[in-house]
């Protein structure tokens, strides 16, 4: 099976170095996207040693969502299997890597979950962040019959035909709600597998008016409602095909 790891990377001077240096013990083929840093990351990276890494490098800053956007179209237009998507903050540990290859045998998205059990090595997550984890996993949950216990963990792995089936948009942080509806209007098989829950900067903030959670609450929900509104939706019992989310069958 031949598969990319894909890390999204904005001024992360501080860890891209030792993640790299990690990933590379996993996974012979590495994706960067380098996603408009200032910090003095870019040159870090091109100090790396070529073989089996690429970087994509966005001139301006796009967001989160950019960035794996961007990730996802190279891989499609590569000749790989998976896909597997992991952050450069130091959370993930890459020695997981093959958790999750070996959890797609019967999945097409597989995420992991800090919440899903305990880790010797689990820290405790900000209040806020947890809270409103809680509550938009438990909206989608509800909305869409997921049984999703973190809607944000960005360590994951998904099938080349699971990628070919999502349209991302959402530029920002709340993609991930985004790619949730449209895994479940495309009836992906999603599984969840645990991951230790390791913040190891408490203080890092999202930025802007996201750093007030109230803000962020709204604007996950914003972005799960423009979803659902958007997302293609499948007719199993006729030949349709996908048609948008309120149009009726025809």
């Amino acid at each position: 099976m031949e598969f990319l790891t894909a890390i999204p990377v904005y001024n992360e001077a501080r860890h891209v170095e030792g993640v790299l240096r990690e990933v590379r013990r996993y996974s012979p083929h590495i994706l960067v996207v380098n996603d408009g840093s200032t910090d003095g990351t870019a040159d870090l990276l091109a100090r790396q040693g070529p073989a089996g890494l690429t970087v994509i490098t966005h001139p301006r800053n796009q967001g989160y969502g950019a960035a794996l956007s961007s990730a996802f179209a190279h891989a499609l237009a590569l000749d790989v299997d998976v896909l597997v998507t992991m952050d450069c903050d130091g959370q993930h540990e890459p020695a997981r890597i093959p958790v999750l290859l070996e959890a797609l045998h019967d999945a097409d998205v597989v995420s992991g979950s800090r919440y899903l059990r305990d880790f010797r090595q689990d820290t405790a997550p900000p209040q806020d962040r947890r809270s409103i984890n809680q509550q938009i996993t438990a909206e989608l949950n509800a909305r869409y019959g997921l049984n999703l216990t973190d809607a944000f963990c960005g360590f994951k792995a998904y099938r080349r035909s699971a990628l070919q089936q999502l349209r991302i948009t959402e530029p920002g942080w709340g993609m991930p709600l985004q790619l949730w509806v449209q895994a479940a209007r495309a009836g992906l098989r999603i599984k969840e597998v645990g991951v230790p829950r390791l913040y190891l900067d408490p203080n890092r903030a999202f930025g802007g008016v996201l750093n007030d959670p109230t803000e962020r609450l709204a604007y996950y929900r914003s972005v799960i409602e423009t979803a659902e509104q958007t997302a293609p939706v499948r007719h199993p019992t006729c030949s349709c095909g996908d048609l948008p989310v309120k149009e009726p069958c025809r």
